[in-house]
Parts: structure tokens; sequence; C-alpha cells
């Protein structure tokens, strides 16, 4: 106690006399002279809890008998306690005793006691009667009295407890009436004026919690503002009010989103924890009021400084805070709240098992009956609920809706909070359903949140909230059940949840986001364009509304974004799509580095990128979209529940690629990680139908690139496991029964099994019953089961089904509205179906149908669109098969028209406009052979050509890709030579053939030109080049044991390639506007590819296709090739030819090189006896081959030269001849074509010395670019690797580099041997550089799916080709390659050169030797010595150690004719013939 101002104190100690009760021994003398005292109450730790200042006159006016108990209320520290402050005085009676001032403070102090035994017991009766004696205190005493603002006010506090229990809006309006009259029956200047405005201020913000009503808050800050400044600096209560007006603030900051709020919010939070002391009992309650601030600061902006400062507040709080103290609880679950809070941002689990921790505890401290144990207990639901969403263990919701519904069952009917909890326990159960798909959840859910929202009274803050949640369960059970009546319930609680929020309030963004998400789910169920159109309308204006900076915002573009997709996918609208990824691109873009969000807006992303790449086919759009999945992916922490969604949309869009590029190692991830999005998720889960399902659609994507059963089999074991898990009802069933229908369809058209197509149309059909009408995918599922129906019908030929089948495909189009972008697929659909029964029945009335739904297909289908040359293809054909029943030219010239409109349209796959342009060209050659317009379909075609398998791609992709257009150079070749047109034909088999090789030519080619005129320009042409060639030779194939995050980094290489690609052509773009250089890389008119050709010789291409055979002749000094045609010789002869020498080689076990006795050969030729003639009917197969090669092919065309044979006598050099053979000729040993029995024997050695290039220009590039050799690395470098591991010894590769140095050493060539583990791949690489010339006596091995893996076979490894060219061979000159099948090319590609000897042209070296097939040891050191003995017999004379492969094909020739001059039998053939020479 001390007297003001006069700072003399005494204390007196309290004892506890009874629980909450404590009390002072004795007496307390206060003089006649004391206007006034100072009460303060201290803790055992000197700690300020309370203080009470009494006015003396005040207490000795109003008089009291001394036996009567006086109370009143001290202002207390703590704003969880309360203190009331009890004595007895004895006073000087008056003269006038003032019985009404007796009664009115016997009522008080009654009406308080009450108040404490309520506050006990939470009994509501007891508060009323507290209510009801404060009541009537005020009611006797008079205006004017200096006790009436006391009694006001006690009875404005006694009423608030009411609000807060009951809700009643009555009760909070009667405690702001009272309190606002106690603050004005309060003179300015009064010390106790603060007290009065703060109180009344708390009461003010405690019904603007209840109604929202804005100026509720706003009066209250005032005052809490009011009091604040008239408290002078170091009083007592200073810190309280601050704490309060804080308070007050951050509602108003909740409820209008103005930062501005919450910033002086924390300031004064912060000035309140700076104003009170260490050890100040109040201290904890302010940092924990702090730390609320900052975490609601934190939900505004996503700041993570705030957060961080929030939990170390509360933290401080909770750590100061004395064990025991009443407080600590509410520190803790307040903690645990802002720990929450940062797991939500972060996705830390550390953070949400402290939270789950502090907040258990928190429960565990609030004993049983306490007020605020419901709320504990529902706050800790919350978090365990948190935690369930991150990892989806159901024991954390289980556990959630545990303690929720504890808060629930703790909560008397009444009470405030009541509804707050039931909306709580409803999301809850809500999360359990969308996790288990247990309806009861789903039910209750509904059942709870729609108790919540009756039980708060109309004009209450919150029943929007309530309202909003209550159509989120709506909406997830509509998800289940398919029930439109659920979402239409949904839609319009939602819609009552904005209409009640008024505008500026900061939850209307969220409010209109879930609104907007309800009305998509409609859509999609009804294909409504009206919904999706309010939707988005919704989605845009909770985005408009969201302030830049707002933690949300991302979350609501996301959902616009969404919106969009959908709204695209129905429409097909352009727009909507690029505008759905830049708003979904901005999401991404907001969101920071770490935030637990950021892979869902990634994943969304993905998933539009990929809707528009589908819809335009621009790979640049699906490669985006793959690496912000993978990103999403790579995100997201192992064990979170969101992972296999990733994944799963992350598998979908690379089959979405694959489908694009055929690249198989896509596929392969596809299903890679698919299985791993169905692994991970757990058995019961109601997403893992739907992975299995999409895992099915990849396996199946995959078996029509290769056809492997297995594939088809899995695809319907996961299929058929995704219809089994989805319980019957469920919305979902349809679309697993449809899948699983496509699939057996599928494997029906692979095996013919009826069983299969059978089950597919039971399984369609059962989807299609299943789907209630007016449902968005009833006309898909229709659809389907039309396209097996049609199916079975090409099988069975049954009338009924294809009867059935147009009947449900024109069903499907009815139920679907005009505009809808799936109509130009049914209406194309249907026309396959009407075009197969005029197949069967040629009822004209079918085609003309056909041609109408497909013609309006077309017409619906807009400029620009990914799919208008397929349906323009269609269109045609269907016009065509018209023209083949009636004959009208008017049919003809429509499906001409079509196939020259989809190839020329400026969009679509690639795959799709070449097709056309392949039909436009083959039905022009079929009617109108002698069609100009033949060229420019043809010239579309070849062109294509080099974009299906462009720059952007690998090497083996590449390869894929051309394996299905391996013949449209030679078909448009044949028509070129048709048309009279050689020079036309040379063109398109340079273009057309050999592709890959003369890409990486392009790349390699020298820049000496373009360097004059830009030399910056000619070295950004050259990086590029180098980093393409690596980029498609090097970037690895992800394959079934990669790590995720290796994944990404492919993804991310791939990005780079296709930029990369982009580049290029940038640059290209760039060369060709400089005057002389408009044609710099382009494919070479026949004028440019008639340049610089050898002096020595011709060179041949032969032309090979179904309709005629011919040679072009290319000579120095014409101007056009010269056309021979071969009419005896055909492709099928080609084939047959190619079949007998197969078997032979087969037979005699051709296949590696190996040991083969040479007394075996000698005495095969010894018993053969001297030649006889023989008659070439009794030819053996071989023999025939060769026979009908000359005849046929080689001897038309040496004559057309002109060619003789050279008289042996005159020894002069026979003339060079190159041969460029097509399609299955490239297998056929062109060099060896003669007679060899009888006495008209001749061949081709007797004419010319043979040579074969892969195309003309690999020559004459040669030519053009001739160098003369580093005299230092002038030489032979030699090796042999006998015995590597895995393959058959071969010791005389030995004897066959020691023989060829030790003549070399004789001629004074500079030559190196290394042998066997003498050498490594690397020192290899290295010895290359620095010899001209290399002998490779070893295994070879092709790889014809991936040629660039092709290798020869070392002691220590492998050297592989891919290597070899990225090697800078600066003096490459001469390779012989004594190996086996090194010039043997790959059936699919024979027109691709895909050998170790086209691979070792393409790495630099001017000539190669090489072999068609294995050849035996001892043959192949009788041709490499016998070889070389020529070659170092034949320098130049100069007297260096150098040498060059100038005469090496004159010197093969001369080795293979001293071999073949054992005998002519088929062994000895067999023998020699393999024997070939590549390049200059």
């Amino acid at each position: 106690m001390e007297t003001p101002g006069e700072g003399q104190a005494k204390s007196y100690p309290l004892t506890n006399a009874s629980p909450g009760r404590w009390e002072v021994n004795g007496f307390i003398e206060i003089l006649a002279d004391t206007d006034a005292i100072d009460c303060i109450i201290k803790s055992d730790e000197e700690e300020d809890v309370g203080f009470l200042h009494l006015d003396m006159k005040e207490i000795r006016g109003t008089g009291a008998n001394s036996d009567e108990e006086r109370s009143r209320e001290m202002e207390i520290f703590v704003e969880q306690a309360e203190l009331n402050m009890r004595w007895k005085g004895v006073v000087i009676p008056s003269e006038k005793p003032q019985v009404e001032d007796d009664v009115a403070a016997q009522l008080n102090d009654y009406a308080w006691d009450q108040l404490y035994a309520f506050e006990q017991t939470g009994n509501l009766s007891a508060l009323a009667e507290a209510i009801s004696c404060l009541r009537q205190a005020v009611d006797v005493t008079p205006e004017g009295h200096s006790k009436l603002p006391v009694y006001l006010c006690h009875l404005g506090v006694t009423l608030m407890r009411r609000f807060k229990r009951m809700g009643k809006s009555t009760d909070i309006s009667e405690a702001v009436a009272a309190q606002q009259k106690a603050a004005d029956l309060i003179p300015e200047g009064h010390a106790n004026l603060p007290s009065y405005l703060a109180n009344l201020g708390t009461s003010l913000t405690c019904r603007f919690e209840g109604t929202g009503e804005l100026s509720d808050i706003t009066s209250a800050i005032a005052a809490q503002q009011k009091a604040v400044n008239l408290a002078p600096q170091g009083h007592a209560s200073l810190p309280g009010y601050l704490n309060n007006l804080g308070g007050s603030l951050t509602r108003r900051f909740e409820r209008m989103g103005e930062l501005a709020d919450i910033t002086s919010a924390i300031a004064v939070r912060q000035k309140a924890v700076d104003l009170t002391p260490q050890g100040h009992a109040n201290l904890p309650s302010y940092l924990a009021n702090l730390g609320t601030s900052l975490t609601c600061r934190f939900e505004g902006t996503g700041e993570l400084s705030d957060i961080t400062s929030a939990i170390a507040a509360q933290q401080k709080a909770v750590n100061i805070a004395p064990q025991g103290h009443a407080s600590l609880p509410g520190y803790l679950n307040n903690l645990g709240g802002s720990l929450t809070r940062r797991f939500e941002r972060m996705g830390e689990l550390a953070d949400i098992t402290s939270a789950i921790a502090v907040r258990q505890k928190a429960v565990d401290l609030t004993p049983q009956g306490h007020a605020n144990l419901p709320g504990y207990l529902n706050n800790l639901g919350n978090s365990l609920a948190c935690r369930f969403e991150r990892t989806g263990d159901l024991l954390d919701i289980t556990n959630a809706i545990a303690v929720r519904q504890q808060a629930v069952n703790l909560t008397p009917p009444g009470h405030a909070n009541l509804p707050s909890y039931l909306n709580n326990l409803g999301s809850s159960l809500t999360r359990r359903f969308e996790r288990t798909g247990e309806l009861t959840d789903i039910t209750s859910a509904i059942a709870v949140l729609q108790k919540a929202a009756d039980l708060a009274p109309d004009g209450h803050a919150n029943l929007p909230g309530y309202l909003s949640n209550l159509g989120n369960s709506l909406t997830s059970r509509f998800e289940r059940t398919g029930e439109l009546a659920e979402i239409t319930s949904a839609i319009a609680v939602r819609q009552k949840a904005v209409d009640l929020t008024p505008q500026g309030h900061a939850n209307l963004p969220g409010y209109l986001n879930n609104l907007g998400s309800s009305l998509t789910r409609r859509f999609e169920q009804s294909g409504e364009l009206t919904d999706i159109t309010s939707a988005i309308a919704v989605l845009q204006k909770a985005a408009d509304l969201a302030p830049d900076g707002h933690a949300d915002l991302p979350r609501h573009l996301n959902n616009l974004g969404g919106s969009l997709t959908r709204r695209f996918e129905r429409t097909g609208e352009l727009a909507d799509i690029t505008s759905a990824i830049a708003v979904r691109q901005k999401a991404v873009d907001l969101t920071p580095q770490g935030h637990a969000e950021l892979p869902v807006y990634l994943s969304n992303l993905g998933g539009s990128l990929r809707g528009r790449f589908e819809r335009m086919g621009e790979l640049t759009d699906i490669t985006s979209a793959i690496a912000v999945l993978q990103k999403a992916a790579d995100l997201a922490p192992d064990g979170h529940a969101n992972l296999p969604g990733y994944l799963s949309n992350l598998g979908n869009s690379l089959t979405s690629r694959f489908e694009r590029t055929g690249e198989l190692a896509e596929i392969t991830s596809a299903i890679k990680v698919l299985r791993k999005a169905v692994d991970l998720t757990p058995q019961g889960h109601p997403a893992l139908p739907r992975w299995l399902s999409n895992l099915g659609g990849s396996l199946i994507c995959r078996f029509e690139r290769t056809g492997e059963l297995s594939d088809i089999a899995n695809a319907i074991t996961v299929q058929e496991k995704a219809v089994d898990l989805t319980p019957q009802g469920h919305a979902e069933l349809p679309a697993c029964l449809n899948n699983l229908g496509n699939s057996l369809n599928w494997r029906f058209e692979r095996t013919g099994e009826l069983a299969d197509i059978t089950s597919a149309i039971g399984v369609q059909q059962k989807a299609v019953d299943l789907t209630p009408q007016g449902h968005a995918d009833l006309p898909s599922y229709l659809n389907n089961l039309g396209d097996s129906l049609i199916r079975r019908f090409e099988r069975t030929g049954e009338l009924s089904d294809i009867e059935n089948a147009i009947t449900v495909q024109e069903k499907a189009l009815d139920l679907t509205p005009q505009g809808h972008a799936y109509l130009p697929i049914y209406l194309t659909n249907l026309g396959n179906s009407l075009n197969c029964r005029f197949e069967r029945t040629g009822e004209l009335a079918d085609i003309t149908s056909a041609i109408g739904v497909q013609q309006k297909a077309v017409d619906l289908t807009p400029k620009g669109h990914a799919d208008l040359p397929d349906r323009l293809n269609n269109l045609g054909a269907r016009f065509y098969g018209r023209f083949g029943s009636s004959g009208k030219p008017a049919d003809l010239e429509e499906a001409i028209s079509c196939h020259k409109t989809a190839a020329m349209s400026t969009a679509g796959r690639p795959r799709a406009k070449l097709e056309a342009a392949h039909l436009w060209a083959r039905t022009l050659i079929r009617h109108h052979s002698q069609s100009p317009e033949i060229i420019p379909a043809f010239d579309i075609a070849i062109g294509l050509v080099a974009i299906i398998a462009g720059l952007e791609q690998t090497l083996k992709g590449r390869y894929t890709q051309l394996e299905s257009t391996s013949t449209l150079a030679l078909e448009a070749a044949a028509a070129a030579c048709a048309l009279g047109r050689p020079d036309k034909a040379l063109e398109w088999l340079e273009q057309g053939r050999c592709l890959v090789w003369n890409q990486l030519n392009n790349l390699r080619t020298p820049l000496d030109d373009l360097r004059i005129q830009d030399e910056i320009l000619a070295q950004d042409i050259a990086d590029v080049s180098k980093q393409l060639e690596h980029a498609g030779s090097s970037r690895d194939q992800s394959h079934a044991d990669m790590p995720l995050s290796e994944k990404m980094t492919l993804e991310d290489e791939a990005c780079s390639h296709l930029d990369l690609a982009r580049r290029w052509d940038n640059l290209l773009r760039k060369a060709r506007a400089i005057p002389g250089f408009e044609s710099f890389l382009m494919p070479l008119p026949c004028s440019a590819i008639m340049q610089h050709l050898p002096e020595s010789g011709p060179i041949v291409v032969i032309n090979i296709n179904k309709r005629r055979c011919d040679a072009l002749a290319v000579l120095a000094g014409l101007d056009e090739p010269l056309h021979i045609p071969l009419p005896n010789f055909s492709i099928e002869t080609a084939g047959d030819y190619r079949a007998a020498l197969d078997s032979r080689l087969r037979a005699r076990q051709l296949r590696t090189r190996e040991v083969e006795d040479m007394a075996v050969l000698l005495d095969e030729a010894r018993t053969a006896g001297p030649r006889v003639k023989k008659c070439h009917v009794n030819d053996d197969p071989v023999h025939h081959v060769l026979r009908g090669l000359w005849e046929k092919v080689v001897k038309p065309i040496l004559d057309g030269l002109g060619f003789s044979i050279l008289d042996q006598s005159s020894r002069g050099l026979l003339p060079r001849l190159w041969w460029c053979p097509t399609g299955p000729l490239s297998f056929l040993p062109l060099h060896a074509a003669g007679i060899y029995q009888g006495s008209d024997s001749e061949c081709v050695f007797d004419y010319v010395v043979s040579s074969y290039t892969p195309t003309v220009t690999s020559l004459t590039d040669r030519v053009k670019n001739h160098r003369s050799i580093d005299a230092k690395a002038a030489g032979l470098l030699l090796t042999s690797q006998p015995n590597a591991p895995g393959a058959p010894p071969i010791p005389g590769t030995t004897k066959e580099i020691r023989a060829i140095a030790e003549r070399a050493e004789k001629n004074g060539v500079r030559a190196k041997v290394l042998e066997g583990n003498e050498i490594s791949i690397e020192a290899c690489l290295e010895e290359m550089k620095d010899f001209s010339s290399v002998h490779l006596a070893c295994h070879g091995s092709q790889n014809a799916a991936a040629p660039l893996q092709s290798r020869f076979l070392f002691h220590q490894g492998s050297l592989e080709l891919g290597t070899i060219l990225k090697s800078n061979l600066k003096n490459a000159d001469l390779a012989f390659l004594s190996a086996c099948q090194t010039s043997t090319g790959q059936e699919k590609l024979a027109d691709e050169a895909v050998h170790l000897a086209a691979g070792m042209l393409a790495a630099g070296y001017r000539r190669v030797i090489g072999t068609m097939w294995s050849i035996g040891d001892e043959p192949a050191q009788q041709v490499a010595i016998t070889f070389y003995e020529y070659l170092f017999s034949h320098r130049d004379g100069t007297s260096d150690a150098g040498f060059d492969g100038t005469h090496s094909a004159i010197a093969l020739h001369h080795a293979t004719e001293k071999l073949r001059s054992l005998d002519n039998s088929e062994h000895s053939l067999l023998t020699w013939i393999p024997f070939v020479h590549f390049g200059y």
C-alpha cells in the first residue's frame, strides 16, 4: 500500500486462505487525512500482478457498515486472470445514512461473488444472478454518483462474459452500452478514464468478432488508442492498454487485410513487451500476444521472418511462465499454432511434430472441466490434421477427429464456440473421407457442418466460413457419388457464404475461390458452359481482390488457371489455355522457394502446358511441362501424401511426349514414375484406382510402339485392379471401366482373340449404363463403345455390331453440345464407322453420310489446330472411297484437295502432315501420273522427314522416327524418274537418305566463307553445332533404376537440347539473310550436288521401289544425272536375292570373325577341280544372286556408261566407280556381281574398281574439302585385340598386325603397334589423333538400335563409335576395320547407312575398309597384308615416313583379286566378297 505522490509504501503479506483466495491477517490503518491509496499486488518473485487505486474520499463519502464486505476489481497484468480485492471497513458514520449506497454496494459485491463462482464452475445461473444484481446496483445508484461508472463497468464485464459463453448479441450490445456510459461519466483527466476506455474497447472488439461490423472495431481501436494516449509514460497499466490495442488492430487486419493495421498491431504489442520489465507477471502474456500478431501478418504476406519471430516470442512466453501457471496451456497452444503455420509454409515435419507436442501438453496441463479445454483440444486436432495432409498417415486424422469430437462433447449446448468446433470436426471427417472413401465419414461431416451453420446466428461473422466448409464437404461427396443434387447444394451454400460476406472482407477472396471450385466441379459433370464461365468469373474476382503480396494470391491464381484449362478442354479456345498457363506461371513465380505449396502449383502448371501441347503439338510445351512436373516431384519430400499425384502427372506428360517423338526412353520413364506413384499409394487410398488406370494407359502406349504382349497384359491387369478397387456407385467407376475396355480392345487388335473384344464391349457398355444422363463424359464412353463394336464387326462381319456402333456414336453426337472441343472427334469416328458399313454393304448413303459428318468435323476444327491435318486426311480417304464406288471425278479431286490442304497446313503433327503429303503424291501418281503437283507433294513430304527426326532429339530417337519413313525418298525418286526428272530424283535421295549422317555433317561444315562475312555469327554457329552434336550423342536416357533427381537432371538436359535446336534454326536463318548465303546448309539442288565430282569415275545411285528401278549416274562434266532405267529388276527380286544370300550366310554361320583353317579352303579349291562351264540353271544360291545382279542391274549400268573390259595386256588402271545403292540393294554385293561359272564368265572386277558411298554428297564433300595431312601425323596405328572378354579368340589378328608392321618398317612407313592389354580405350583415342591411318584388328559389334553404341571390342573395354565421333581427328585419312560386319546395315534403316564403316566416315576418315558379313581369321590376315603391301609399294615416292590411302580402293581390289584366285566356289566367293571400300 502506498499513498500516491509520497513515495512511501507499506507491505502486507498475503496468505492463501482457499483456492483462488488470499488474505491479509489483521488491520490496515488508513489515516483520516489520506485522500487516496494505491494497492499493488506482487507475486513471490516480486512481479506485479494487479493494481487498484482507492479514492478514500469516495469511500468515506459512500459510507459503509463495519460488518459489510466491500469489493473492487483490480487492473491485472495477465489477460487470462481476474482479481478482486474485498475488504471490510470501520468508518465514521455520517449524519444521514446512505441506504441506497449500501444496497448498491451489497448488490455489486454479491454479483462479484457470483461471477467468481461462474468462472470456477461454468454455472450459467450464477452468471445470470451476477448480471441481475449489477443491473439492480446500476438502477438504485443515482446519476452523478461516483460509484455509477464502477457498477456500469462491472455490468459490462459480466455481460461480456455471458456473450462469450452464449453468443447472444443482446448481451454484448448491453455490455457495450454500459461501458460506453461508464466512460462517458468519467471526466476528462480522471486517472481511471484510460481503464474504462480500455474496457470499452475490449467489449467493442468482442462484438465485432461476433458480427463483423466494421464500425465496432473502428470504435474499439479509437477507444483503446485514447486509453494509451491518456496513460502517462511509466504507468503500470500502459503495457496492458498497448497489448489490447494491438489485439483490436489484429482483428481489423483479419477482417480487412490492410497491412498497415497488422504492422501497427505488431508495433504496439512490441512496445508493450519492451515497457514490461523482465520478471513481470504479464510479460509472458504480452509475448504470446505479440507472437499471435506476427503469425497473423505471416498468414497475410508469407514472410518467413514473421513466423520465425512469432515462434521465438511465443517460445519465450512458454519458457518464462512458471510451471503451474494458469496461462501456460494458453501459451503452449498459441506456440503450437505458429509452428503449425510455419509447417504449412515450409513443409518441415519437425515443425508440425513440435506443434502437436506443445498442443498436447497444453491439453494435458488443463484440468478437466476447464472452460479452455475444448479450445485446446480443437486446436490439437488442427495440427494433427495438418500432419495428416503431409504424410497421409490415417492415425493422425483419426486422432484429429477424436480430439475434435471430444472438444464438441465438452462444449455445452448454446456455447458460442460450439459452431466453430463442429465446423472443424466436419473438416477433419471430410479429409478422412477423401483419404479412405468411407461414405459414413462424409455423411457425418455434412451433418456436423450443417449443424454448425444452423447454430450460428444470422449475421455472425463466422457463418460464411461455416457455409463455405459445408460446401466443400458437399462437393467431396459429389465427387464420390456423382449426384448432381450434392454439387448444386454445395454451390448454393457457397454462394450464400459469398453473399453474406461484406465487400472488402479479407476472407471474401477465399469464399469466391471455393465457390469457383464447386462451379468447376459441376461443369466437369454436366458440361454446362454457364457453370465454367461463372467459375472463371468468381475465381478472377478472387484473384483481383487479393492484394499484391498476399500469401493466398498464388492459390487463387492456380485455381483460376484450373478452370480456364477446363473451359479450354471443353471449347478448344486457345485464349483460355494461354491465359491458364499465364496465371499458373504467375502463381509459381509468386511462390517463394521452399514453400510447401510450390510443388502443387508446378504440377498444375505442367498440366496446363500439357493441355496446350495436345492442342497445338508444340514440343516446347510438353518439354516445359515435363520440366516443371519433374521439379514438382523432386521438391516433394519422400513420404509426402501428394507425391504419387505429382508422379502420376509427370508420367502422363512423358507418355504424351512419347506419343509425339516415339522415344522409347520417354515411355519407359513414364511407366517407371507411374509405377512409383502406384507403389507409394497405400492400399485403400481413393486415388489408387486413378493411378493404376494411368499406368495402364502408358503400358498400352508402349505396347502400341513395341507390340510387346506383356505390356498389354500388364495394362489390363492394373486396369482390372482399378475397377475392382473402385466401389460400386463411385463416380469414377465408369472411367475405370472405359479405360479397361480400351485396353481389351487393343489386345484384341493384336491377338484377334474374340473373348477380348467381347469383354471390352461388356465393360464399356457397363461404363455407359453407370453414367447418369447429362454427365459430361457420357459421349466419350459411348464413342469408345462404338469403336469396340466396330473392331468386332471388322473381325466377325456381324452387321448388328456396326449398326450398334453407329447408334451409340450418333447418340454421343446428340449428347455433345455445339462448340464442344470433342465434337469433331466424335464426328470423325462416326464417319469411320459409316465408312466401315459402306465397305461391307456398298451402300452409297453410308459413305455420303460419312463424308458429311467428317466434313463437319473439319469445318468445326479451328485453323491452326494440331488435329486438323488428321481430320483432313480422314475426309480425303472418305472421298477417295466414294470415288472408288462412284467413279465421279469430283470425289477424286476432293480427296486430293483434302490431302493437299492437310500437307500444306501450318499447324499439326509433322507426321500427320507427312502422311498427307504422301497420300497426296500417291493419289496423283495413281490417277494423274504426269501431274506437276507430284513434285511439290514429295517436296513437302521429304522436307518433313527432317522435322520428325529433328536435332532436338537424341540420335537413337531420330533413328526410331526414321524407321517408318525409310522408303519415302525412294518412292519419290521413282516418281521423279517416271516424270523424266532425274534431277529431282537425285535431290530427294540426297535429302531423304542418310539423314542423321547429313545432320552430323552439317554440324561439322567448314565455316571459312561465312567467317569472312560475319566472324561472330560463324563462331556462334560453330559453338552451337558442337553443343548439339554432344547433346545428340551423349545425352543419357532414363532407365528403371535411375533416382528421381537424376531424372530431373535429364529433363533439364532435354530442355537445353531443345533450346539448342531452336538457337541453331535461328542462327541458320540469320546466316541465310546474308547475300550469297541464301542456301546455307539447306538441302542442295541438283546443280550443286553435281559439283566437285571425282574425276576418276562416276557415282551410280541405284533407286529401287515397288513401281520401278532406276540408276542415276553422276559424272563430272554433266549438268544432271544420266538416267539409266533398270526395267528387269524389281524390289521383289532384290528381296529374294537378299533372302537367298542371308540363308547361305546363316548356314555357314558367318557371324563373327573366327579362326578358319586355310587348308580347308585350299582343299575345297583342289577338290573342285578346274573351272568348268556350267549352265546357270544349276547355279547355287550365291552364284544365282551374283548372276542376277550382273544381268539385271550392274551390266546395264556399265553398258549405259559405255564401260568395257580393259585389255589385261594394256596394264592400264581400271576406272573407279562408286556404288550408292538404296533399299534392299544396300545389303547386296554389287561390287561382286558377275557370272562366275561357264564360258561367258565376267564380273564387275573386269570393268571397274568398286567403292561405296552412303550418299553422293558425302563423297563430293571429301573432294571439295581436300586437305593435306600433317606430315607429323602421317602414319599407321595398328592394334590387335585377340582375346576380348565375351568374344571368341582371334589369334590371327596379332599375326596380322605384326606382319603389316614388319612391311611398314621395310618400306620406311611410320607405324606403331599396340596389342591387347597394351592399350586402353583412352590411349587408343589419343593415338588415333597422332596417326592419319588406323588398322583395327578385333571383333566389331554393331548396334542397330543405337548406332553410336556400335563398337570395337578391346581387352580393356569397348571403343564406341560415339566416342570416336567426339574426338577431334583432324588428320583422319584411312581406317581399315579388320572386323566382322562393319558395313552391314540395319533392315529397317536400309537408307540410313547404320553401320561402323559409315560411322567412321562421319568421324572424319576419308576412306574406310569394312566387311559386309563375318570374315575368317586367315582370309582377313591375307587381305590386310596384301592390301598394305600394295599401298606401301605405290607411295608417291616421297622420302618421308608417311603415307596416305589415296590408292586404298585399288589396293583392296588387288588384295581381294588375289584371294579370289583360289577358285569360284561358293565358299571362296563368300570369303572375299565381304571386303568393301567406302569413301574417296
